[in-house]
């Protein structure tokens, strides 16, 4: 069936890939991962994009919303920050060490990330996405099967990250590029579940990246989107933001930030998907 997901040609894209790999005996992973990369840019594109900065909006699951950046730089580091009534959090990778800074929970002071939020980031911190580069970065992934998602015929490629967790993509087999994942993590002994649909893909620097993405927990009505108005590629970005600071003199503290915003906020984290 044709797809219903008018992702690439709403951005100009011009997809001149062959016939579907269904019609082949059976694709491998490497093959649609090679599809992906071809429609999506090309590896030289992609390797020629070193810094990125995303700047957006999150709509939480009743509608409040955030103002969002996002920068990165290759290979794993990342810094992202979402703005509420005038106060500003952190969250950043310097790829080894997570931190952040909670102004919402009355702390003015960075301090290192929880088990969850750590593992949410490193996943965020991968600059171009775990089916990239896979075996270089540990990563295992492995096709398993046809599906289809609202009309849209897809390919499903399981991915089993170096840290143990697991996406499932769902990539479109016409356009080669994924329209949905879902992600499978254990923290603390208990399974989290969400899934994450992308679409509004759009040319950064001639790498097709997808500038909206919702996000909701297995079996959740509810959802929380993303939607970035800007991308900007090879942006000057000084490294040092990705580290964490030293606390001022005479420490930190401050006033309680209030419990309703303190969960408004928890919503927010990570970007870009992932279980919570």
């Amino acid at each position: 069936m044709h797809s219903r997901y008018p992702l690439l040609a709403l951005a100009g894209l011009a997809i001149s890939a062959p016939l579907p790999l269904a019609a082949q005996s059976k694709p491998t992973a490497d093959d649609i991962i090679a599809h992906y990369l071809k429609t999506v840019g090309g590896a030289e594109k992609i390797q020629a994009v070193r810094t990125l900065r995303r700047v957006g909006k999150f709509t939480g699951e009743d509608g409040f919303e955030a103002q969002v950046v996002e920068e990165s730089s290759r290979p794993n580091r990342v810094r992202e920050e979402f703005s509420i009534q005038g106060m500003t959090g952190i969250n950043a990778y310097d790829g080894a060490n997570g931190w952040k800074i909670d102004p919402f929970g009355g702390k003015k002071d960075p301090e290192s990330l929880s088990e969850e939020e750590l593992r949410s980031i490193v996943e965020d911190s991968d600059f171009d996405e775990p089916l990239i580069d896979y075996k270089a970065k540990g990563n295992k992934v492995e096709f398993v099967g046809m599906d289809n998602v609202e009309g849209t015929d897809v390919y499903k490629l399981k991915v089993t990250l170096k840290s143990g967790d697991t996406r499932t993509y769902y990539m479109d087999t016409d356009s080669y590029v994924p329209i949905k994942y879902e992600t499978k993590r254990i923290i603390r002994g208990t399974p989290q579940e969400s899934e994450t649909t992308l679409g509004d893909y759009k040319p950064v620097g001639g790498w097709y990246l997808p500038f909206s993405l919702e996000t909701k927990q297995k079996g959740s009505s509810g959802s929380q989107k993303v939607t970035f108005d800007k991308i900007e590629f090879n942006v000057p970005i000084d490294t040092t933001r990705y580290f964490r600071p030293k606390p001022p003199a005479g420490g930190g503290g401050g006033g309680d930030g209030g419990r309703g915003m303190r969960d408004a906020v928890a919503q927010i984290v990570p970007l870009r998907g992932g279980a919570r």
